[in-house]
């Protein structure tokens, strides 16, 4: 299945990244229009579908009457620190639940799962944690949060220095490549994707859960 991600939001994370440039950033502002920077912490990220389960009483149905309870991921944050040799992220969030029937006491564990991915496609870690939503008695919604952090190498998360130098070089009208995106070079995209990762959160489903989200 291809991870096609939902990021954050994206006009955050521009806001975000234009606050944080520093040595080591790139910013591309001369020929394409528009202005982008890009560090070594990885974006942070839901895949499709990953972002809510649904737990049915009994398996195999999935009509309305048979569900039991009903959870989504919200409100993820992240924190990085890339000031040695290892990208340390940090994705928080929190899991809204709510059940059907609300009679007595009851906890409710799901598994997550938090992953690195690389150049869009390339797992490199895969970790599967827990998290437990407990109810009182009578109550129908309630709420936890959960963490996923990794590690990543920085000097793989780091552009070549060839590489930076053809992107971020000043083009004059007149140059033979004047009018050519250095981001739509192959060797270039091959370049930044090798150095791009991802920090993706999600609920660890099952391939029925996976199937009735991607579906319903």
């Amino acid at each position: 299945m291809t991870l096609r991600t939902r990021l954050i939001t994206a006009s955050l994370l521009a806001v975000a990244l234009a606050g944080c440039r520093s040595s080591g950033d790139i910013v591309v502002d001369e020929g394409v229009g528009i202005s982008a920077v890009r560090g070594t912490c990885p974006a942070v990220g839901v895949p499709d579908y990953t972002g809510d389960v649904t737990v049915f009483r009994t398996p195999g149905s999935v009509t309305a009457d048979n569900i039991d309870v009903v959870a989504a991921m919200t409100n993820v944050r992240t924190t990085c620190n890339d000031s040695g040799e290892k990208v340390y992220a940090t994705a928080n969030f929190d899991v809204l639940a709510r059940r059907t029937d609300t009679r007595g006491a009851r906890s409710v564990t799901l598994p997550y799962f938090v992953t690195v991915l690389r150049g869009g496609s390339a797992v490199i870690t895969k970790r599967v944690g827990e998290v437990t939503i407990n109810f009182a008695d009578g109550q129908e919604r309630a709420s936890a949060s959960g963490q996923g952090a990794a590690y990543i190498d920085k000097a793989e998360a780091t552009l070549p220095a060839d590489i930076r130098q053809r992107i971020t070089r000043k083009r004059k009208a007149g140059d033979a490549d004047a009018a050519v995106d250095p981001l739509s070079q192959p060797e270039v995209k091959a370049a930044v994707a090798r150095a791009t990762f991802e920090l993706l959160v999600g609920f660890q489903l099952t391939q029925d859960q996976l199937n009735y989200n991607a579906t319903r």
